[in-house]
């Protein structure tokens, strides 16, 4: 036997094997870009975040949800970060079922898009369909997210400095109130030495009035002598 017969052959790799292997190797990178794309997202618009138009019914929005979080969960997910962008999504997914949170949200969005349509000079009532928003450079929804994150941050900064000025309102109460504790406190204290000192005020007077009433005996005595 020769020894080129005998030689071990190198095992065929199946075809389906490796379109196997570059599909995983595929869905990994998709699943990577995906907790990219939610990190990278405006934090404080959470249609971003789920990536879903401003319009979306919550069935829609719930379904996106499902699916994106199936597709980053960590468990399934490589990306260090795809914990974060999990918690990113639930919490945007969080926001959009509160009525009261999306109706919120959404009074800022229809704000910012009324602000859009009168920068292109178009009636406010302009439906988000209408042929005259087909075409535009950057589009119609580049342009709102624009005007979106623009209002949602001027929204948050008033937030923020309304939170403060509670909290420098509390802490000017509070202060207040410690210094009319402390006021009181003092009084009390006052009022106690001062019932404390009683006794040696009148015992003072006493050797007082007493050592005064000698001296006019001896003086009396002394005229008369």
């Amino acid at each position: 036997m020769s020894q080129a017969s005998s030689s071990k052959q190198p095992a065929r790799v199946d075809d389906g094997e490796i379109d196997r292997l570059l599909s995983r190797q595929a869905n990994a990178l998709q699943r990577e870009v995906e907790v990219e794309r939610i990190l990278k997202a405006f934090k404080l618009n959470p249609y971003d975040i789920i990536d879903v138009d401003e319009n979306a019914t919550p069935e829609e929005i719930k379904k996106k949800y499902k699916q994106t979080s199936l597709f980053i969960h960590p468990d399934k997910c490589p990306h260090e970060r795809a914990p974060e962008a999990f918690d990113l999504l639930k919490k945007a997914e969080t926001e959009l079922s509160d009525k009261d949170k999306r109706e919120e949200l959404d009074a800022v969005i229809n704000q910012a898009r009324k602000r859009v349509l009168e920068d292109l000079e178009l009636p406010t009532t302009t439906p988000h369909n209408d042929y005259k928003l087909k075409g535009l450079n950057p589009t119609f929804k580049q342009r709102l997210r624009a005007k979106s994150k623009e209002l949602l941050i001027e929204e948050e900064l008033r937030r923020r400095k309304a939170i403060k000025m509670n909290l420098a309102n509390e802490g000017l109460e509070a202060r207040k109130k410690e210094d009319e504790v402390n006021a009181r406190k003092r009084k009390a204290e006052d009022q106690q030495a001062w019932e404390a000192g009683r006794d040696e005020r009148v015992g003072s007077w006493r050797n007082f009035a007493q050592s005064k009433e000698k001296k006019k005996k001896k003086q009396k005595i002394a005229i008369l002598g």
